[in-house]
């Protein structure tokens, strides 16, 4: 099957197009806060790259999260108007699952810094995914039994580097059944409230 997919959920921009088999990739290490100036752009030039038609993508896939809130919300966003445009199912991905699924190990806990001593985690157990949570670096130790991936080194935790990108296509291929014609399902996924609902 043919797809578009993106990753907005970061500091990273990944734009991937598979198409008759071979996928395309664009990989943005350090996007920033200029997903909304560079996503549409990338899009465009990877459909060149590629020489495909948004008419002949077969489906979807977005990052919905845990990570960046004003990144995600752009990514699902603009996935679902060119779902909605082209009349195409979505695929909706989470940011867990971009690293756990670089790993064939039967139990991984996939962590994305949420900054100021505190992590997003979510176990998965033979690539089932489990509760997705937010936790302080001491709380970790209650998976100790898991081997811990992230896409960054994490100051004083043993983790393992991974590719965000790999990650991706390989969720994207693991979980195609999970392809749909709901559009609307394609939500963001929030481990907590931003800082701003916080202070509220």
């Amino acid at each position: 099957m043919n797809y578009l997919a993106v990753d907005t959920s970061g500091k990273h921009l990944t734009v991937l197009i598979s198409k008759d088999g071979k996928v395309y990739e664009f990989f943005d290490k350090d996007c920033g806060v200029f997903h909304s100036v560079k996503i549409m752009t990338e899009i465009e030039n990877m459909l060149v790259r590629a020489n495909m038609q948004l008419s002949s993508v077969d489906f979807f896939a977005c990052t919905v999260g845990a990570g960046s809130f004003t990144g995600i919300r752009i990514g699902v966003s603009t996935v679902k108007a060119l779902a909605f445009a082209n009349k195409k199912p979505i695929l909706r991905i989470t940011s867990f699952d971009t690293l756990a699924y670089n790993k064939d190990s039967e139990r991984v806990l996939a962590i994305i810094d949420a900054k100021h001593n505190g992590y997003y985690v979510c176990p998965y157990v033979n690539g089932v995914a489990g509760e997705a949570k937010y936790v302080l670096k001491d709380e970790l130790i209650e998976y100790k039994d898991f081997t811990f991936v992230s896409s960054e080194c994490l100051a004083g935790i043993n983790t393992e580097v991974v590719s965000c990108v790999k990650g991706f296509i390989r969720a994207i291929e693991f979980k195609k059944a999970e392809i749909t014609d709901d559009i609307n399902s394609l939500t963001p996924l929030y481990v907590r409230k931003s800082q701003a609902e916080e202070g509220r």
